[in-house]
């Protein structure tokens, strides 16, 4: 069972702008969920089949979104316990169980069935993607991207971990910061000669 579209439902609620935050603050990140229609759009553009969200389900994903952001903390700064213990702690109050199902003309394949609320039912998917994501590459994978003042997380998918940057456009913007940073310094290190 592949769960990584499940992770990417953790980071991209994570990633989301929230109530009382200025959106242009966020850079990137287009998703808002400071008010309900933003939360439906975010639900029907993640294939969420029941959008008829509550102002209930929004204060539950809010507080979601926060609890994502502190586990992307948490891992960024090595402390997987922290991570993992709030991953359990989500795992347990969000429970899920696997169905198989066929669906669009696909072979039979599993899927993580939920109850309860739309907060609910993301709450659960999201954090068991999340936690598989953690337990298949390891807690180092979780980050927090390196440009200064974008607050996103991203999951390291590469295979030498080397990823600094959330995948919109922190990415080619640290590339052109970083080739800049390295031809000023080739420039300094090859100070003209005094003539003779």
């Amino acid at each position: 069972m592949d769960l990584t579209a499940y992770a990417e439902l953790a980071v991209r609620l994570a990633n989301a702008t929230a109530e009382g935050e200025q959106e242009t603050a966020r850079g990137n990140h287009e998703d808002s969920i400071s008010g309900l229609d933003g939360l439906r759009t975010l639900l029907i553009d993640q294939q969420f089949p029941d959008t008829r969200a509550t102002r209930s389900d929004l204060d539950a994903m809010q507080a979601l979104r926060i609890e994502f952001r502190r586990i992307f903390t948490a891992c960024a700064e090595g402390n997987d316990t922290e991570a993992v213990d709030r991953l359990n702690t989500l795992l347990i109050r969000h429970p899920v169980h696997p169905q198989i199902t066929g669906h669009d003309e696909q072979p039979w394949h599993l899927h993580l069935t939920q109850g309860g609320s739309v907060a609910d039912r993301y709450a659960a998917a999201s954090s068991m993607g999340l936690a598989t994501a953690l337990t298949q590459l390891g807690a180092g994978r979780l980050k927090l991207c390196a440009t200064p003042g974008c607050p996103g997380v991203f999951i390291d998918a590469s295979p030498n971990r080397s990823r600094r940057y959330c995948p919109e456009r922190c990415s080619s913007q640290g590339n052109v910061t970083a080739f800049r940073a390295s031809r000023k310094a080739r420039q300094r290190d090859v100070a003209p000669t005094a003539a003779v």
